[in-house]
């Protein structure tokens, strides 16, 4: 199939599961869609038990998107955009300590328990891996996904400074992340030492660099929104912002991810507030609000249509391996958010069932999958990516589902007591 011509059948396939999700199942757009789409491929992988023919032809045509590309190189930059265009940088900066510590020591302690335990854990199941590996898997698991994060809490009806801290990480710790496991994944391949230098070096010019980059588009876009009034041009530099900026953070061996995060905060609040008529305003919100949405609706159907590739040779050692693992992931998530809360303590409150609702809220998305896929062979890539898509699945419907309901019960206790 040709480009245009996959970009249409995904397009015709997220609008109908959108529709189906609207009309019939009435959950949240992300899940509806991604749960419809899971079905119809486990549908499609049935009835090639019968008609082989059927599922060949399904795995041939998925097997042409390039999931991580699109992801990673397309819709990530204009979904953390549109997400940063609505976060309040005063709320984010009362919780700063706290997102920065998650953000970092929490990725990093996460990555390392994560890695440890699987090492111990996968010959028990008969797989023999690397520790480096394993380290690389802890990396790309470790991170929360502000994709899956935004398109759901927002429905959640959680807490205000909940949400600020859970979306403020979740926006900032991916791009650490991909750090840490671009860092792993060169020492994996042989093509650097390992070196606090060279990790240190990375992080420097990535995650740094990407921030000062992003605030200086951020910085140039508001001086030109400021120069004139015409919502359409506005609109375009906005948009140019992303695509360009993204484009230039990749080339210069940037974090374009954070360099996303920090202009969206930019251009959301002193864009919006000292920039911007109220015809802008109104525009750009409908604009980046109908970016977001549809870009969600393709990625979760996406990720659905994904089982068809990934059920392949999927044995119950597996199946073990991969429940065993979610137990395991949100372990470490807890230990890896009490670390920082712990740190604070000291110094500010904390309300009642923090440490649960960071780790409860802390959902996976399609950033790890994607880097799942990134994973050389070597590395053990189908295996990983099989827990990694358990974990992710798990993430989105159980965690998804019930992390307002947690809060719910969490907030009545609290009262009562």
């Amino acid at each position: 199939m040709s480009l245009f011509e996959l970009i249409a059948m995904v397009l015709a396939i997220a609008a109908l599961f959108g529709y189906l999700n609207v009309r019939y199942l009435k959950l949240p757009m992300t899940i509806g869609i991604m749960i419809i789409s899971m079905i119809f491929s486990l549908l499609l992988i049935v009835l090639g038990q019968f008609l082989p023919s059927i599922e060949e032809g399904a795995a041939k045509i998925i097997g042409q998107i390039d999931f991580e590309g699109v992801l990673l190189d397309v819709m990530l930059s204009y979904l953390l955009f549109a997400g940063a265009l609505h976060v309040d940088l005063s709320d984010l900066a009362k919780h700063k300590w706290v997102i920065a510590l998650m953000a970092t020591l929490g990725v990093v302690v996460s990555t390392a328990l994560i890695g440890s335990a699987t090492y111990f854990l996968m010959p028990l199941f008969g797989i023999e891996t690397k520790f480096i590996y394993c380290l690389l898997f802890g990396a790309l698991i470790s991170p929360t996904d502000p994709v899956a994060v935004l398109g759901i809490l927002k429905k959640a009806n959680v807490g205000k400074s909940l949400e600020t801290k859970i979306v403020g990480e979740s926006l900032f710790n991916d791009g650490v992340g991909v750090v840490i496991f671009l860092a792993l994944l060169g020492i994996a391949n042989g093509g650097h030492d390992v070196s606090v230098a060279y990790i240190g070096e990375m992080f420097l010019v990535e995650v740094l660099g990407g921030i000062a980059f992003g605030a200086g588009i951020g910085f140039l876009a508001y001086y030109l929104l400021k120069r004139i009034d015409n919502y359409q041009v506005e609109v375009l530099i906005t948009l140019a912002v992303v695509t360009g900026g993204y484009a230039l953070a990749s080339y210069w061996h940037l974090s374009g991810p954070l360099a996303m995060v920090v202009a969206g905060l930019m251009i959301g609040n002193h864009g919006r507030l000292l920039a911007m008529s109220d015809t802008t305003r109104k525009h750009l919100d409908l604009f980046w609000e109908l970016i977001d949405e549809i870009f969600n609706a393709l990625l979760f159907a996406l990720i659905g249509l994904e089982l068809i590739i990934v059920a392949n040779q999927f044995s119950l050692n597996t199946f073990l391996l991969g429940f065993v693992m979610i137990i395991l992931v949100l372990l470490a998530r807890a230990i890896a958010v009490s670390i920082p809360v712990t740190i604070l303590r000291p110094f500010r409150k904390f309300s009642e069932g923090t440490v649960k609702m960071l780790t409860w809220g802390g959902l996976r998305g399609g950033i790890s999958i994607a880097l799942a896929l990134a994973l050389p062979e070597e590395a053990g890539r189908s295996i990983f990516l099989k827990i990694t898509y358990m974990i992710v699945i798990f993430s989105i419907t159980a965690q998804g589902l019930t992390v307002g309901k947690l809060y719910s019960r969490i907030s009545r206790r609290s009262r009562m007591e």
